[in-house]
């Protein structure tokens, strides 16, 4: 039976087994990897008696995606191939009640490759932004547009280009969360930039107690939990 692939499944397999896989021990040159039975070529290199490959070797292996923005990386891998084996084998090996792979993939499809890359940037600015935001509060600085307003902006255009980018209903989807979190960031800029402008005083710890607040950094994760699997799956934190 092929077990679904995902991100954490490659690298365990990596980490744990890859030793046991390979056919020579000559660094830097392409070995035979075997993942869930099937057989492909890598560079790998060793170090220290253990065998390591690259992630983009490892994507272009899996016939995957691999995107970075700042100090995330997302990883993406289908979860079959032509190669597999077919799903009505693997349903027999399966409880009844339980699903089989292609009600699964069916069920949570993976985002596109364009759309994945346009969140990320997206996720990125927001980070930014509400670090700026909340940088300016914490240590006193005086809150004014042309402070939030570069950030703002950039944002914008990265939701027009997701949503350009988005072509899948998981996209889509997806799409409607980055939105959503987008508008939370313009509420609170907002609300704090007219405190300023009315002279209220602004504690240094204003935003932990912020519901607001809370909810877009709830959101942020359940956007970067969603950008590291590839896929989409709503926990109602972006609502």
């Amino acid at each position: 039976m092929v077990a679904k692939s995902s991100v954490a499944s490659c690298l365990t397999v990596l980490l744990l087994f890859l030793p046991a896989f390979v056919c020579s021990q000559s660094s830097g040159q392409k070995h035979t990897l075997i993942i869930n039975g099937q057989s492909t070529e890598v560079p790998l290199i060793h170090v220290n008696g253990h065998a390591y490959v690259g992630l983009e070797a490892l994507a272009n292996a899996l016939k995957g995606s691999l995107s970075s923005s700042g100090k995330m990386i997302a990883l993406s891998v289908p979860t079959g191939s032509a190669n597999s084996t077919p799903a009505t084998t693997a349903t027999t090996l399966l409880p009844a009640s339980a699903e089989t792979p292609a009600q699964t993939a069916s069920a949570n499809p993976a985002f596109s490759r364009e759309f994945l890359n346009a969140g990320i940037e997206q996720m990125s600015t927001l980070r930014e932004w509400h670090t700026a935001l909340q940088t300016a509060i914490q240590n006193g600085i005086p809150l004014s547009d042309g402070l939030l307003a570069p950030y703002r902006t950039q944002a914008t255009t990265n939701l027009h280009l997701a949503s350009v980018a988005a072509t899948t209903t998981s996209d889509r989807s997806g799409y409607q969360l980055l939105s959503a979190e987008f508008q939370n960031m313009a509420k609170l800029s907002e609300k704090y930039l007219n405190l300023r402008a009315s002279l209220t005083y602004i504690a240094p710890d204003a935003l932990q107690n912020d519901e607001l607040n809370k909810r877009i950094i709830a959101c942020g994760h359940s956007l970067g939990a969603m950008a590291a699997a590839g896929q989409f799956s709503d926990d109602g934190s972006c609502h």
